[in-house]
């Protein structure tokens, strides 16, 4: 009897937890970047009421008797497929189309990535993160993007990060070393979300490549190119989470309908007693 109670507490538990995987898809749907997140769930372990036998000479085999002990996290998995596309005019708003992610740093050595490429030009001229204030890493790795306002007025981004700029005379020229890297893992999946849509490697990301003219290991990958005037935006559907919320409430539901019903037959037992 009281093995249904405690399957059922997990099975509580668990649903819990997808919920709030979902309520936090659904509130970073408009979140530029942003990859959603999903659940999965397990079975723990298993009591054996009786083993499994062989076939022998006159009695055929039978198989185990097994009582489940209820269900655990399996895994929360990040989804890192494409967002969708947003065009808004701003030249300093990148997109990158296929895998890689924008590096970015606070003090010069630490390295940030994101997918979100709503950048801004500080006073200075660097190229940022609006609201951290982290600068978006060139690809030689070395520097930061600067584009000095004394000398451009404002510039381009072609699709291999190459940056022109714009002179106060109307004439156009490349500017040295200031080349938008993209970074690439062999997990992207296991990069651990430090807040701000930024992540930093992790022991299961696997090593970094660093991508861009310049950069050590290259251009740009195969099918990997940037947009620029443009952001990618969330990759949520919200069709889909609608439904993996009604799914959650109803085992969430059916859950606690067995600690119910579990709960009326314990106290069928004590009155029993009382008689």
């Amino acid at each position: 009897m009281m093995r249904s109670l405690y399957s059922a507490i997990s099975g509580l538990k668990n649903h819990q937890v997808k919920m709030d995987v979902i309520g936090n898809n659904i509130a970073n749907v408009n979140t530029t970047g942003y990859k959603k997140s999903r659940v999965t769930f397990s079975t723990m372990l298993s009591q054996t009421l009786q083993g499994a036998s062989s076939a022998g000479a006159t009695l055929g085999g039978t198989n185990p008797m097994q009582v489940g002990l209820g269900a655990s996290l399996r895994s929360i998995d990040q989804i890192m497929t494409q967002g969708s596309m947003q065009s808004t005019g701003k030249p300093e708003d990148l997109m990158i189309q296929g895998e890689g992610f924008f590096v970015l740093t606070t003090n010069g050595t630490d390295r940030l990535y994101t997918r979100s490429g709503a950048f801004s030009k500080d006073s200075a001229g660097n190229l940022v993160e609006p609201a951290s204030g982290a600068k978006v890493v060139a690809a030689n790795n070395t520097g930061t993007i600067k584009i000095d306002p004394d000398v451009y007025t404002s510039f381009t981004v072609d699709k291999t990060g190459v940056i022109t700029g714009i002179k106060k005379d109307g004439t156009s020229e490349k500017i040295t070393d200031m080349n938008i890297q993209i970074a690439t893992f062999p997990n992207p999946a296991g990069l651990m979300n430090q807040g701000g849509s930024f992540y930093v490697e992790s022991n299961n990301s696997g090593t970094v490549k660093r991508y861009g003219e310049g950069a050590t290991d290259g251009s740009y990958p195969a099918g990997t190119k940037l947009i620029s005037n443009t952001v990618e935006m969330s990759n949520v559907d919200l069709s889909e989470e609608f439904t993996d919320m009604i799914t959650a409430q109803r085992g969430f539901q059916a859950n606690s309908r067995v600690i119910t019903v579990s709960d009326t037959l314990l106290q069928e037992l004590i009155d029993l007693k009382r008689g």
